[in-house]
């Protein structure tokens, strides 16, 4: 079951054209991280004091389905995909909280992958993951 964060779009998540900006998309999946994170009981910034290490993001790939638009409330989910001894891959979704399709499945505005590497937060080069943070990821 993937994990669930509200959104709800303001005038300033739009764009000229009344749509939300395709970039805030990715704010909206940013914003969805940490939640999920904290739910597995893993705090970056106490991350960084125990262990040296951060996650960053080092690849996405975004599918804009349909526009999400002023006062729409959305659902962005993060559920883990995969995960290996440097980086996790998390599928993201962001779906009308309201609104669904004939088959009664929520409608999907953006869907993507977000591809999060473990580095020495020091240097910023790739490292291995500690495996209890990898346990509580999974």
């Amino acid at each position: 079951m993937p994990f669930e964060f509200p959104v709800r779009i303001y005038w300033e998540d739009t764009d000229a054209g009344g749509s939300v900006f395709y970039a805030n998309t990715l704010n909206f999946f940013h914003g969805a991280r940490p939640d999920w994170r904290g739910a597995r009981g893993i705090e970056q910034q106490k991350l960084r004091e125990a262990t040296g290490g951060i996650f960053v993001v080092s690849e996405t790939t975004l599918k804009y389905l349909r526009p999400a638009r002023l006062d729409d409330e959305l659902v962005v989910t993060a559920q883990l995909a995969e995960s290996g001894r440097a980086s996790i891959t998390l599928v993201q979704q962001a779906r009308a909280k309201m609104e669904r399709t004939p088959e009664g499945q929520a409608l999907i505005h953006c869907e993507g992958t977000i591809r999060i590497g473990w580095v020495d937060a020091a240097t910023m080069r790739p490292a291995r993951m500690p495996a209890p943070i990898l346990e509580a990821l999974k």
